[in-house]
C-alpha cells in the first residue's frame, strides 16, 4: 500500500460530514502530460488524471517529495482531473501519481508519470561512429558527449511516434562524460533520427538541453546522383564555393557527406527544368578543414531510403597544410616500400655519393702532389 493511501485511511478523509472514504477499491486511473512528459524549462504543461465515469474528484501527488504547486490549482480544475503548470521549472520535475474518488471509495493509484524538465544544462554532442551513412541492415554506434561529467545519458528516437522512444545509458567509465548506444539493424522503411540528453544522477528527471538532431542516412540501390563543384575543385582559403548535387531521377531532397565527418547536410530538391532535380550546398569562407572527399545522395520526401552514393569528389584547399592521403599512407604495391622510405633512401644515396666525391678528390690531390715532388727535387 502506498504512503498516500495510508495517510488517507489514517485521517479518515471524508467528502461530507457523514461520508467516510475507503481507499484502494476502485480501478486505477490514467495519468498523462499534455503536450508531453518531457518538457522544456519555462514551457506550459498540464497533468491530466482520468478515472471512471463516476469519478467525483481527483488527487495528484509527487513521490518522495511533495509538490507545493499542486495546492495552488483551482478546485474546479482539480475536480476535473486537470493540473496545469503555466511555466515549468526544474523544481517541478519528478515522479507523479494520481487517484480519484467516487462516493465513499478511493481508487488505486495510477501508474507513475515521470515528468522531465529539459534545458537546465548545456546541450551534449551526438555523433555516429564510424559514420552517419549506413547500409540497409547494418549497425551503427551513437556516442553522446557532454562538456561536464554526467551521471547518465538518454538517447531518444524521434520522428515516428507521438512520444519519442528513449534509452538510458551510463557513462563508459566512472567520471567519464560520454556514453555509447548501439543502433540497428537499420532499414530504409523507417526514419532514424535521434537526440541525446545528459543528467545529474542526483536529479534524474532534470535533463540538459537536447543535442542537435542526428539523422542516419540509410543507403539503397536507386540511381546515384552526380556531384560537381563551382568554380572548381581547387580553391584558396577564404574563397567560397558551391557543391551541386543533381539527378535526372527527380529526387525531392539531397544530402551531402564529407568522408570522415560526423554531419550530414540536407537540402530540399529544386527543379531547374522538367525531369531534373538538384540542390546547392554553399561552403565558405573556405578553411583547410574543408578539404577532403565528398559524396551526395538523393531521396524522395515520402521515403526514408536514400540513393546509392554519387561518385566521390576531391576538394583541395591550396596553401593548406598538406597531409598524406590514405593511398599515400599505404605501401607501394610494386616495390613493397612505404612512400616515406623513398625519402630515407634518397638521403642515404645522396650521402654515399657525397662521400665518394670527397674520397675521389683526396686521391686526385695526392696523385698530383706526388707527380710534382720529383720535378721540384731535380730543379734544386
Amino acid at each position: 500500500m502506498t504512503p498516500i493511501l495510508m495517510v488517507l485511511i489514517c485521517l479518515g478523509l471524508s467528502l461530507g460530514p457523514r461520508t467516510r472514504v475507503q481507499a484502494g477499491t476502485l480501478p486505477k486511473p490514467m495519468l498523462w502530460a499534455e503536450p508531453d512528459r518531457v518538457i522544456t524549462q519555462g514551457s506550459p504543461v498540464t497533468l491530466r488524471c482520468q478515472g471512471n465515469l463516476e469519478a467525483l474528484g481527483y488527487h495528484l501527488y509527487r513521490e518522495r517529495k511533495s509538490a507545493s504547486w499542486i495546492t495552488s490549482i483551482r478546485p474546479e480544475l482539480v475536480r476535473k482531473g486537470q493540473f496545469p503548470i503555466p511555466s515549468i521549472t526544474w523544481e517541478d520535475a519528478g515522479r507523479y501519481r494520481c487517484l480519484y474518488y467516487s462516493h465513499s471509495w478511493w481508487s488505486e493509484p495510477s501508474d507513475p508519470l515521470e515528468l522531465v524538465v529539459t534545458g537546465t544544462y548545456r546541450k551534449p554532442t551526438l555523433s555516429a561512429l564510424p559514420s552517419p551513412v549506413v547500409t540497409s541492415g547494418g549497425n551503427v554506434t551513437l556516442q553522446c558527449d557532454s562538456q561536464a561529467a554526467s551521471g547518465g545519458f538518454i538517447l531518444c528516437k524521434e520522428g515516428e511516434d507521438e512520444h519519442p522512444q528513449c534509452l538510458i545509458s551510463q557513462p563508459r567509465t566512472r567520471g567519464s562524460s560520454q556514453a555509447v548506444f548501439s543502433v540497428g539493424p537499420v532499414s530504409p522503411s523507417r526514419r532514424w533520427s535521434y537526440r541525446c540528453y545528459s543528467y545529474d544522477s542526483r536529479s534524474p528527471y532534470v535533463w540538459s538541453l537536447p543535442s542537435d538532431l542526428l539523422e542516419l542516412l540509410v543507403t539503397g540501390v536507386s540511381k546515384k546522383p552526380s556531384l560537381s563543384v563551382q568554380p572548381g575543385p581547387v580553391v584558396a582559403p577564404g574563397d567560397k564555393l558551391t557543391l551541386q548535387c543533381g539527378s535526372d531521377v527527380g529526387y525531392n531532397r539531397f544530402a551531402l557527406y564529407k568522408e570522415g565527418g560526423c554531419d550530414l547536410f540536407q537540402r530540399p530538391g529544386q527543379q531547374p527544368q522538367a525531369g531534373l532535380s538538384q540542390a546547392n550546398f554553399t561552403l565558405g569562407p573556405v578553411r583547410g578543414s574543408h578539404g577532403g572527399q565528398y559524396t551526395c545522395y538523393g531521396a524522395y520526401n515520402l521515403s526514408s531510403e536514400w540513393s546509392a552514393p554519387s561518385d566521390p569528389l576531391e576538394l583541395v584547399v591550396s596553401g593548406a597544410a598538406e597531409t598524406l592521403s590514405p593511398s599515400q599512407n599505404q605501401t607501394d604495391s610494386k616495390t613493397g616500400q612505404h612512400p616515406q622510405d623513398y625519402t630515407v633512401e634518397n638521403l642515404i644515396r645522396m650521402g654515399v655519393a657525397g662521400l665518394v666525391l670527397v674520397v675521389l678528390g683526396i686521391l686526385l690531390f695526392e696523385a698530383q702532389h706526388s707527380q710534382r715532388s720529383p720535378q721540384d727535387a731535380a730543379g734544386q
